[in-house]
């Protein structure tokens, strides 16, 4: 698929999506619209597995008729097949291109009117993985879409009209899940949780970190490697943190992660399975990370994490003897968990492990409590292995500026903490600046090969660390400081006297020219 042919999809998909808007906000409509492509890549997944069992027989998986006892015994044995194979089963009459050709039949004795047919429809998705492995990976996935909500239409027959022609829209695309080489859904999905984030505000931060950010973390937990064992978030969001750290490497064995909201949660499912992860390849919770972490005794190789910045937590005192907080001597700050992620994170780093993280700009120089971690985290431990300051505002919902911090258990460079100051190099579009592939580029060859270049970044000993009391504030390390022109004080008289000459010239000669016409001179 050529590039203009994604973005020709990805604008089909949009426009669908604002089909539905109506007086719904962001949030709202994307858990719907979202719902109806994931809906519709299951039944495509579903009746291609199903065909390539049947090939043999020379039948097709929608031609079937479960009423009869040989259409029920082939039914039988698909499903079996298809709860180990995809962790989910759909009938025949189940598929996405049945109920969208229904909804918008016009032939008379055939009803249209689909709502309740398709909510049972999604609740039989959750229902046919009951007491198989995938049960919790597909547990309330559709719970955010109520297709009886006056939201989508005043009565049942104005909801229906809208859910129909969404289906009909959206059952002429073709996803083209033949290719496996492709992920062409997978790519239009992240476009659209991308295009819902611009318009939510500061809820965006919830769910989604923008691309350009994504890249930069995935590409340096990666580097050296081509495959990991396992990669983990522990605010997952939708999960494209993780999928972007799967397109850097050959293969992830596993992928794990936690997330907060419920919503936000079945949409980081919803993804990971979209994109081809198989069910027993990933592992994602719905807890509060810090209060309530899920996988507790496991260490992981990449951890990747845009937590909320300086968000509260209880600092319960009882954190004092818990393994991830204990060491450390002191608990973050209750009004700021930024340093919190960062112990639960380090916690759960392997040894041959690499975890990056987003944090606020404050988190590299506030006192108190988030001075003596960072203190400990690199005095004692001689974890932290880079900083690197990115341009304001190009997190939705925040124009603050934000930094990464990289840590490794076993650093290949010890000696040293690289400073990267990458604040200046950005371009401008529209109210957000964005990082474009050159300016991802520069950073990562920089952080990989480890290099200083003067104003954009600095390898900055411990020592010179500790002189500094573990203040991390980035130009105390880069200078980025540009000496104005030396001005010449003495040419400046001269001109202010010479512009004195010159508007005592033009005062006499429009004097002059007032006497010539017999008026008032204006001075």
């Amino acid at each position: 698929m050529s590039e203009d042919q994604k973005k020709q999809l990805e604008q089909q998909l949009w426009n669908i999506a604002n089909t539905l808007r109506g007086k719904m906000n962001a949030d709202e409509f994307r858990d719907y619209i979202l719902g109806f492509i994931f809906f519709k890549y299951l039944a495509e997944k579903m009746e291609l597995y199903a065909n390539s069992i049947l090939k043999e027989d020379g039948l097709q998986f929608r031609n079937i008729d479960d009423t009869t006892p040989e259409g029920a015994e082939y039914i039988a044995a698909i499903k079996e097949e298809s709860l180990d194979k995809l962790g989910y089963f759909l009938k025949p009459n189940e598929l996405f291109s049945e109920i969208a050709k229904r909804g918008n039949s016009d032939v008379e004795g055939i009803n249209n009117f689909i709502i309740e047919d398709l909510q049972k429809i999604l609740i039989n998705i959750q229902l046919s993985t009951m007491g198989t492995d995938s049960e919790d990976d597909f547990d309330n996935l559709f719970e955010d879409m109520d297709l009886n909500s006056t939201k989508l239409g005043k009565t049942p027959d104005a909801r229906n009209e809208i859910i129909a022609k969404v289906l009909s829209h959206l059952d002429k695309i073709d996803f083209k899940l033949e290719d496996t080489e492709l992920d062409v859904l997978g790519d239009a999905y992240e476009y659209l949780i991308g295009q819902f984030a611009s318009g939510a505000g500061k809820k965006a931060g919830e769910f989604y970190t923008p691309q350009e950010v994504s890249t930069i973390l995935a590409k340096i937990v990666t580097t050296g490697k081509t495959k990991l064992k396992s990669a983990y978030d522990p605010t997952s969001g939708s999960g494209s943190l993780l999928l972007r750290i799967a397109r850097q490497v050959k293969e992830v064995s596993n992928f794990y992660g936690q997330e907060m909201n419920r919503t936000t949660y079945n949409l980081c499912r919803m993804n990971m399975i979209l994109h081809g992860v198989h069910y027993r390849k990933f592992d994602i919770k719905q807890e509060d990370t810090l209060e309530h972490p899920q996988h507790l005794g496991m260490t992981f190789e990449a951890i990747v994490a845009n937590p909320p910045f300086s968000a509260n937590w209880s600092a319960n005192p009882l954190f004092t003897s818990d393994d991830r907080f204990s060491q450390y001597g002191k608990l973050a700050p209750s009004s700021k968990a930024d340093f919190a992620f960062v112990q639960h994170m380090i916690h759960h780093l392997a040894e041959n492990g690499t975890m990056a993280l987003v944090l606020p700009h404050g988190a590299l120089f506030r006192g108190g409590a988030e001075q003596h971690i960072r203190k400990y985290l690199i005095e004692n431990r001689n974890y932290l292995d880079a900083v690197i300051g990115l341009p304001a505002n190009i997190f939705y919902g925040t124009s603050i500026p934000t930094c990464i911090m990289v840590f490794k258990k076993c650093r290949e460079n010890p000696e040293d903490v690289l400073f990267i100051d990458a604040s200046r190099h950005f371009e401008k579009v529209k109210t957000q600046n964005v990082l474009r592939e050159e300016h991802i580029d520069k950073i990562i060859s920089t952080y990989r090969q480890r290099l200083e270049e003067d104003k954009y970044s600095k390898r900055a000993t411990l020592a010179e660390i500790a002189t500094n009391d573990y203040n991390l504030n980035i130009p105390r390390y880069v200078d980025t400081f540009e000496a104005e022109d030396s001005i010449d004080i003495n040419a400046i008289a001269n001109d202010i006297k010479a512009l004195d000459t010159q508007i005592a010239n033009t005062d006499k000669t429009i004097a002059d020219f007032c006497k010539q016409l017999n008026i008032a001179t204006p001075f």
